[in-house]
């Protein structure tokens, strides 16, 4: 299991262990729409950074994959709090099928509320930091960091897919990358956004009346 350590392993070394297969998976499924909202950075600052124009796109890059990370180094103690609960106590291992469900069905929801709507818009513009005078460093950076906020914001209901449905299931992470991929560059987004709401919200139904012996 994920959550778990493997023999002679520190938490430490557990948790690093995550965060970097974390940050390979989001990297992987982020890139294909992190790439144009750089170059939409580039067009942003224009010629006027000259020389540095690389180091401030790979800035803005880095900034972004920050948020992600410290989102990993959330993620995986509330990972192993929930794996060990599981372990201890029998009545919530029984339960844990009904509550990913749940949670699936959730965020089908927040995919479908206006909340998500807005931070897709974000996403999908982020207003450059910084345009009225010369880009630099703090402003990429900052910039980079707002991009990561809306993302993680926008991403909220994939993510929940991601840690219910299996993070190692390829399956999953193809669908998911190709849903962020098109409602991020694809016209009509928020179109798209809503379609896959309704996916998660069916999967979040079936998984809860299996979990019931219905399935």
């Amino acid at each position: 299991m994920m959550w778990m350590r493997m023999p002679g392993q520190t938490w430490a070394g557990a948790e690093a262990a995550f965060v970097g297969m974390w940050i390979a998976m989001m990297a992987a499924m982020m890139l294909p729409s992190l790439v144009p909202a750089l170059w939409r950075y580039r067009r942003a600052i224009g010629e006027a950074s000259g020389a540095r124009t690389a180091s401030l796109i790979a800035t803005v890059g880095v900034g972004y994959l920050f948020l992600w990370t410290l989102l990993g180094t959330i993620v995986f103690p509330l990972g192993v709090a929930l794996a060990e609960l599981r372990m201890r106590l029998p009545a919530f291992a029984r339960l844990t099928p009904m509550a990913i469900g749940a949670a699936v069905l959730l965020a089908g929801v927040v995919q479908l509320s206006a909340w998500k709507a807005r931070h897709l818009a974000l996403c999908r513009d982020v207003p450059v930091i910084g345009r009225a005078r010369p880009a630099g460093a703090r402003d990429a950076w900052r910039h980079g960091l707002q991009l990561g906020v809306y993302c993680c914001r926008s991403c909220a209901g994939y993510t929940a897919v991601l840690l219910m449905l299996g993070m190692m299931d390829v399956r999953v992470m193809a669908a998911v990358t190709a849903a962020i991929t098109a409602e991020r560059l694809a016209p009509g987004g928020a179109h798209i956004a809503r379609t896959a709401g309704v996916i998660v919200v069916a999967t979040g139904l079936f998984q809860i009346a299996r979990a019931a012996g219905f399935g």
